[in-house]
């Protein structure tokens, strides 16, 4: 077996090798001396350890005679420092690592060659059964091999510099300093007795505008030290060869060509800030080394390899890409409180939840809970909220969701029971699904719609059930139209796929049909544009006649108005395409023209795509330009969704991954944000919400697998008060039924040897 690249991934495949098959011949080849090495501190997980303790105890038992632990986190902000504990945390100097990881190799025969180059990566699979590539992230071999691996390498924001300090910080330690050129941040932990590791890190802007780009890396890190003099009590700082750089994530198809697997960096990598390359690239040895003893061939194991670590390497690039980001976007928190800006860093990669952070540090929590203003014993989830004239009980919303069962646009007794049944389970705002203003306008024959006095009294009987035997929940309207994504099968029929024959014309923004196969739609006319805005506005007097509290204006996934928002399906020459000034103005006049009509006590929400996952579509910018533009308009909320707007997107899902689309639009254009998107535990909820990074949390097929969902978050937390009460005929049902038998005999005696 040949290893190329040896840093802790490499030299721990090439031990565990080695140990599980003595005969193996395996050569390791370093570029570098020994004693060469990169950066200062380490921080491996406690699960890491346990693998490495499992896998080989005299690697683990040299780790710990070496390790630093600590268990807080320290918060600096504006001079004032929060401290949350219960984390712990285990590290050691990378140099240290990597003499133990050498003598281990050695002791057990590995052949080490340093100080030179591998052969090329092409010679080497022919010349050995097993390659294994941990050549970092500028690999080689995978370059050699890029039309196999298909990397995807991606630059960030940030740059930022690997420095050491003389003494041992007592907690790991983010100081914010906000200069007169920007904001920069100290990542900072311990790694020995009298040693820490420092991150310097700040955006390229505010790295030029500090000139950091003019200096020499001595000058570097005196003005480091400067800048942070109050968390170093006013110490130097050293470097090894530190140089400022940018984080790159490297993302590959393929971890495997034939004889030759990629491992570590030179597979995957994720940002620093999580602590994560290290632990990930010894993961993977563990695994690779498990996987090859356990089948029988080589082509085998190294797909069983790649199927095992895959989802996990994905998982920790999501934690990580969410941290990075954070980091990349600092100067949006820094106007938050002390202690929620605290929680709002702690819980940034949203693998630290507020659940698990309340276990590790209640006091903690408990004085952000207070800060933020949640009564005593009351989760954040259950704190009210104001939109205009209306007090949500609640933070849980019932998302829109289309049922496709209503019959020429009536909402029936499907509708009364679905959305009954979600106002009975506690929600603070319960959504129809997409009601459309016109038979035109319908997605599939089975939509609802408001465009009869028939339809208005069948919504009217559904909001008085809510009304009466729901109190305290609100019940909210979504108009809007169907565009050139109308006149479709049900959807378990053939989702977006054209009706087989009772086709309607379609109108759209533009000419351009959604799919190959789909209906091609006209482009609206001057004239037609009035029409449909007043559709419209007689569609939202009925909904006001019909007992709605809130009406949101549909203006994401594809649909008419979202169609005139994206530059990927806007294409007119007219004054309503071209920049986005432009694109935004027919769903300002229908957004103006619905609120002209709509009771002034009543909040109006708009729902939006912040981005279409395909390229050339809305960005980021835009969607904070369209949030502030409706909230100057009058929008009470945003409700932040992402994507359906082409057929050929490419979302990047994953937990709550719109997440961070809602927050920036909170921060930035200043109006209340409703976040959507894989949002799927309370602890997800009271993390969002306390962090700021969401008002009101919509969720959609949780309630379609628990109707009672809010109320069951109440119950399984404790929590009995206003935010969540049972309807009296449901209350026996507060607490879950017991399971099992209760009346086997305990145990009541145990003796020890």
């Amino acid at each position: 077996m040949a290893i190329i690249g040896g840093g802790p991934g490499g030299f721990y495949a090439a031990a565990l090798l080695k140990r599980l098959d003595p005969d193996l011949e395996i050569t390791l080849w370093e570029r570098n001396a020994p004693e060469d090495t990169f950066g200062f501190g380490v921080v491996l997980s406690d699960e890491t350890l346990g693998g490495i303790e499992h896998a080989d105890p005299s690697v683990y038992r040299s780790l710990r005679e070496d390790f630093v632990r600590w268990d807080d986190i320290d918060i600096v902000h504006r001079g004032v420092r929060h401290t949350s504990g219960g984390h712990g945390f285990a590290a050691l100097g990378r140099r240290r690592l990597l003499e133990i990881l050498h003598e281990r190799c050695r002791s057990l025969g590995v052949d080490l060659r340093f100080r030179t180059q591998a052969p090329a990566p092409a010679r080497l699979a022919e010349e050995y059964d097993l390659v294994v590539a941990a050549d970092g992230v500028h690999s080689a071999t995978r370059e050699a091999y890029a039309e196999v691996f298909r990397p995807r390498v991606t630059g960030h924001r940030c740059r930022y510099i690997w420095l050491a300090a003389d003494f041992a910080f007592d907690a790991f330690r983010f100081e914010i300093a906000e200069t007169e050129h920007g904001v920069m941040q100290l990542h900072g932990y311990p790694y020995a007795a009298d040693a820490s590791t420092v991150i310097v890190e700040m955006r390229e802007e505010v790295w030029r505008a500090s000139g950091f780009d003019e200096v020499d890396e001595q000058e570097s890190v005196a003005r480091c030290a400067k800048t942070f003099a109050d968390a170093l009590g006013g110490r130097s700082l050293k470097s090894n060869n530190s140089a400022w750089t940018t984080f790159r994530t490297v993302v590959n198809a393929r971890w495997s060509h034939g004889n030759v697997v990629l491992l570590g960096d030179a597979a995957h990598t994720a940002h620093f800030s999580i602590g994560s390359g290290t632990k990930l690239a010894v993961e993977d040895a563990l695994a690779l080394a498990a996987c090859l003893e356990e089948h029988p061939d080589l082509r085998t194991a190294v797909t069983a390899y790649e199927e095992e670590r895959r989802p996990v390497v994905a998982s920790t690039q999501r934690a990580a890409r969410a941290s990075l980001e954070w980091f990349e976007n600092l100067g949006l928190y820094l106007g938050q409180p002390p202690r929620r800006f605290a929680f709002n860093l702690l819980t940034r990669s949203r693998r630290v939840t507020h659940d698990n952070l309340r276990l590790r540090d209640s006091r903690f929590t408990g004085a952000v809970e207070r800060e933020f203003g949640c009564p005593p014993a009351t989760p954040p989830m259950f704190t009210p909220f104001r939109l205009r004239g209306l007090t949500l009980r609640n933070r849980v919303v019932v998302s829109p969701m289309d049922m496709y069962s209503a019959v020429d646009g009536l909402p029936g007794d499907f509708h009364l029971v679905h959305l009954g049944a979600r106002a009975l389970g506690g929600a603070g705002l319960v959504m129809t699904e997409m009601v459309c203003v016109s038979p035109e306008g319908r997605i599939t024959p089975g939509c609802t719609g408001l465009y009869t006095d028939r339809q208005a009294d069948g919504w009217r009987r559904v909001t008085d059930f809510v009304h009466a035997h729901a109190p305290g929940a609100a019940i909210g309207v979504q108009l809007g139209h169907s565009g050139r994504k109308g006149s479709t099968r049900l959807m378990w029929e053939g989702m977006d796929e054209p009706l087989p024959d009772g086709n309607w014309p379609l109108v759209a923004a533009s000419p351009l049909p959604y799919k190959p196969g789909s209906q091609t739609p006209r482009e609206l006319s001057p004239g037609q544009l009035r029409d449909v805005r007043e559709q419209f506005m007689t569609a939202a007097r009925r909904a006001a006649r019909a007992g709605f509290d809130l009406l949101e204006l549909h203006c994401a996934h594809g649909y008419l108005l979202s169609g005139f928002l994206s530059p990927l399906t806007n294409r007119r020459t007219d004054a309503y395409g071209g920049s986005l000034a432009g694109r935004l103005r027919f769903p300002l006049e229908v957004f103006d023209a619905v609120r002209e009509v709509w009771p002034d006590r009543r909040p109006m929400t708009v729902r939006i795509s912040a981005a279409d996952w395909a390229e050339g579509g809305t960005s980021a910018d835009d969607a904070v330009g369209i949030a502030r533009a409706f909230a100057e308009h009058g929008a009470d909320a945003v409700d932040v969704s992402t994507g359906q707007v082409v057929a050929e997107e490419q979302p990047d899902y994953g937990r709550s991954y719109q997440t961070p689309f809602a927050d920036r639009i909170r921060h930035e254009a200043g109006v209340p944000v409703i976040a959507v998107g894989a949002i799927s535990s309370w602890d997800d909820v009271n993390s969002l919400i306390l962090a700021g990074r969401t008002d009101l949390c919509a969720l959609a097929r949780p309630h379609l697998y628990d109707p009672n969902w809010t109320l069951h978050a109440a119950a399984e937390q404790g929590y009995t008060g206003p935010g969540a009460e049972w309807p009296a005929p449901y209350r026996a049902g507060s607490r879950p039924p017991r399971t099992g038998r209760a009346d086997a005999p305990k145990p009541r005696l145990s003796l020890g040897r």
